[in-house]
């Protein structure tokens, strides 16, 4: 049996067709001017491909840079960073999703007021925070500023207020206290929104340029983005074949990170709280 789709459908998925097209078209022109002679990159009228495919642009970028140790530094940095944001904000969200304490609506206003403030807002007062404490090229000036997430907090505090308190009050009557509680009960019930929120947390670490950038100008603590656009600027100039090449390098990790954990996105948005807001 033929099956047939309304109008309404064949409408969506045409827009869904469209808007694929305009993500993919930039990812697709990185790829075909990463494989291209360097010489071609540059000639009027742009064409999509090269006289020949070439991955000469790859070996240099490669040889030249200290890739390997950037993409390390930058797995190192992305796992410690979503580590350290889903286990706080999820404390501070239980918090005040279950627990009633003075001041409690002023501070939950203070940390989702957080959401609207742009990030870039922020550098400044930071980085004048990192050289008074002398971190300054170090592991925690990456790290420490990219923990505090108050989306985050508002998600996992979405999430919370729909867990049925009753599975809490069965384990408190047991005799379990409220980290344990916290630990065993809640946490294991939250792993489809955990492992949402983590791989975004990750993505958005390991794209994240301009803070690495300002505070990190040891080569032993750059991470992938801030290296390769320092050997692109030191050393390429502006030869299109290797800076595409580097921004396909660099988003490799995070493709195989989606196609591997799409499930997992696609699963904790839907338990979030937020599907239909």
């Amino acid at each position: 049996m033929t099956k047939r789709f309304s109008v309404s459908q064949v409408v969506l998925l045409l827009v869904a067709l469209v808007l694929a097209a305009i993500w993919l078209a930039p990812i697709a022109w990185a790829v075909a001017t990463s494989l291209k002679p360097e010489d071609e990159t540059t000639v009027t009228p742009l064409q999509w491909f090269g006289s020949e495919i070439t991955f000469d642009s790859y070996a240099l970028v490669l040889e030249t840079g200290g890739i390997l140790k950037w993409a390390v530094n930058s797995t190192v940095t992305a796992v410690i960073v979503t580590f350290l944001t889903v286990l706080f904000s999820a404390m501070a969200a239980y918090g005040f999703a279950r627990t009633q304490f003075k001041g409690q609506r002023v501070l939950l206003a203070l940390i989702l007021a957080g959401i609207m403030v742009p990030p870039q807002v922020l550098i400044a007062p930071l980085f004048a925070e990192m050289v008074a404490f002398g971190l300054v090229d170090t592991w925690w000036a990456i790290i420490l500023p990219q923990v505090a997430a108050p989306l985050i907090v508002f998600i996992l505090f979405k999430f919370f207020q729909d867990v049925p308190p009753e599975l809490e009050q069965a384990a408190f009557v047991d005799g379990a206290g409220r980290w344990r509680v916290f630990f065993t009960i809640v946490l294991p019930l939250s792993r489809p929104v955990l492992a949402a929120v983590s791989i975004f947390t990750f993505i958005n670490t390991w794209n994240n340029f301009l803070w690495p950038f300002l505070v990190s100008t040891d080569p032993n603590t750059m991470t992938l983005p801030v290296g390769l656009a320092n050997v692109v600027q030191g050393t390429f100039g502006l030869r299109y074949a290797q800076i595409m090449a580097s921004v396909v390098l660099a988003g490799l990790p995070l493709l195989v990170v989606f196609v591997l954990f799409q499930r997992q996105i696609v699963r904790g948005v839907a338990h979030s709280g937020l599907a239909g807001q």
